[in-house]
């Protein structure tokens, strides 16, 4: 396949534009054959219509422009291909090459796009369904949990904060609007002060000691455990001291 590997296509031309618009077609018609949906990224979406059409014109077949060309039958990957029908899809929600999703995959990646425009440009509050999408959520960073407690203070949202560090490092500096202090060294005693059904962040001064102690409240049978994934270092809301 390196021959035609080294056919050079160009973009600009007609042929280009009228394989491109072929596949366009075929593209909309393996939404409607399988019900799937576009990935709400339209650049992803563009970008593999491209190269399907780069691909077709090489080697006259819409290989998936994710992978190498190899000539080996079994292992090319003809879009759809097999793995994405079988295993990719079903299981992530998406294909590897991420044009083709299911709808719900597709909602929630749309939800957490409008999420990270909210809370990382302060553009807007969070609405309560975006607070719960935030809450299942298994790792965090600042402006998301900032735009948490913001919700919860509004009583838009039910969680609780845990401070997994030391008490004399919570008494130095610590998240205001903390629930709890959960120390590594006494946690099994401490973590026993934690509601198991309300969803519960973890932090601490870098993010590894709370994602050990996520880990292990998973494993307790909590609802659901977050971890602010920096910790403390990594958060610009406000603070508390004393």
């Amino acid at each position: 396949m390196s021959d035609g590997a080294m056919k050079k296509v160009d973009p600009s031309s007609q042929e280009f534009k009228e394989v491109h618009e072929k596949t366009i077609k075929f593209t909309d018609g393996v939404l409607g054959q399988f019900g799937f949906v576009y990935h709400p990224d339209k650049e992803v979406v563009q970008s593999v219509q491209f190269g399907l059409t780069r691909n077709k014109l090489i080697y006259n077949k819409r290989y998936c422009p994710c992978f190498f060309v190899t000539g080996n039958k079994e292992e090319d990957r003809i879009c759809p291909c097999k793995p994405a029908l079988e295993k990719e899809i079903p299981t992530d929600g998406r294909c590897h090459c991420g044009i083709f999703c299911t709808p719900e995959f597709a909602a929630a990646q749309k939800m957490q796009e409008d999420i990270e425009e909210s809370v990382h440009k302060h553009s807007r509050g969070l609405s309560k369904e975006e607070c719960e999408f935030l809450l299942k959520k298994e790792q965090l960073d600042s402006s998301e949990l900032e735009a948490l407690i913001e919700a919860r203070e509004l009583s838009m949202v039910k969680f609780q904060i845990a401070d997994v560090r030391e008490w004399m490092e919570y008494k130095n500096i610590r998240i205001k609007g903390v629930d709890h202090l959960v120390p590594t060294t006494s946690f099994y005693e401490s973590v026993k002060v934690v509601d198991k059904d309300v969803p519960v962040i973890v932090y601490c001064h870098v993010g590894s000691r709370s994602a050990y102690c996520q880990k292990m409240m998973k494993s307790m049978g909590f609802k659901h455990v977050g971890n602010l994934t920096h910790g403390i270092v990594s958060y610009q809301g406000k603070m508390e001291r004393g």
